[in-house]
């Protein structure tokens, strides 16, 4: 019994600190408005697409997000217009987080070989808890045994909070390499839900990589057919709030209309409390079908976790979908311009 209420209580303090931080995705590519601002408008086209994941889920303190976005090109402007919605829910404490944000993105090419994207977003949210569904310190005896369904601690029932955030982004990319970097929370603002003054911190995220190309495949005939792209793109991503950080590297390998993924999630060379920062090995697996005039993509990846919570914690499912198509004039086709050659899964 003492060896399990220490678990509790280690998950429900790891879990709260996760929870002063910002939601990540394995597919991060394929939540494109989230990761940066830069990539609305991105396809050229009107696309909408969502997320959803499922973390721990083995543990009663286990995360669920969902997400869903739309953006659409704005041809003659050179610029991206979107939207994203996001839902945030940990199950221990029944802590939520929903936010309503709106994007925007400038595509201006630099040189021959380069184009750089700028974007900015500025969103709505709002936090709600149950602070009956927790338990404190004064509620077990020096064993770890629960002995008090009551508590000293004062808290409202019920609490929430709400706060407007603003972020921005940029990224340079040319026909077989990108980089991006976004930095979210630029206002740092207050997300207390107890009345106390508890800053957000500005997230950074410096995300790239390179696409190696191979030679195409075909289908469909005629005037039908179409390339079938062959590639293997390493990538990375690294992030930095407040004192915690996080490293995502790995690659793809795209045989249209299969796309398989492998990452490594992780900060090894720098240790947390002396212990190594290994979190989650991440496979997947995704499927593109494209069109002259339409994208749709669906991909699922499971994160084996390799950190000291170990496998029993169910490691974490996520799923994302998204359909592109060409809304404008058909006998005006679009602009002859370069697309970001990262991965969209």
């Amino acid at each position: 019994m003492r060896k399990y209420s220490a678990l509790a209580v280690l998950i429900f303090f790891s879990s709260s600190l996760a929870l002063g931080q910002d939601v990540q995705f394995s597919q991060f590519y394929s939540a494109p408005l989230y990761l940066n601002p830069a990539f609305t408008g991105a396809t050229q086209l009107t696309r909408v697409g969502s997320n959803y994941r499922t973390q721990w889920p083995a543990l009663q303190a286990n995360f669920v997000t969902l997400a869903a976005y739309a953006d659409h090109y704005l041809d003659d402007k050179n610029s991206g217009i979107g939207i994203l919605i996001q839902t945030d829910k940990e199950g221990l404490a029944g802590l939520r987080s929903t936010s309503f944000t709106g994007t925007y993105a400038y595509q201006l090419p630099v040189s021959e070989k380069f184009t750089v994207r700028a974007g900015l977003n500025a969103g709505y949210f709002l936090r709600d808890i149950n602070f009956s569904n927790l338990t404190f310190g004064d509620q077990f005896d020096a064993n770890g045994i629960f002995i008090s369904p009551t508590t000293a601690e004062q808290f409202d029932t019920g609490a929430n909070k709400s706060f407007f955030n603003l972020g921005t982004g940029a990224l340079l990319y040319s026909d077989d390499v990108w980089l991006g970097l976004a930095v979210d929370h630029l206002n740092k603002p207050n997300q207390s839900l107890i009345g106390e003054d508890d800053r957000l911190p500005m997230k950074f995220s410096v995300h790239g990589g390179y696409k190696f190309y191979f030679k195409s495949g075909v289908t469909g005939d005629g005037m039908y057919a179409h390339p079938q792209e062959r590639s293997l793109t390493p990538t990375f991503q690294y992030k930095q709030q407040g004192k915690f950080s996080q490293m995502d590297l790995g690659m793809y390998l795209t045989y249209e209309p299969m796309i398989l993924g492998l990452w490594y999630r992780g900060v090894p060379f720098k240790n947390v409390d002396n212990i190594v920062n290994n979190e989650s090995v991440v496979v997947l697996v995704g499927y593109s079908v494209k069109t002259r005039d339409s994208i749709f993509r669906v991909g699922y990846s499971y994160d084996v976790t390799i950190s000291r919570l170990g496998t029993s914690s169910g490691g974490a499912h996520e799923f994302s979908i998204s359909y592109a198509w060409f809304t404008g004039d058909p006998r005006k086709p679009p602009k002859n311009v370069r697309l970001i050659p990262c991965p969209d899964i």
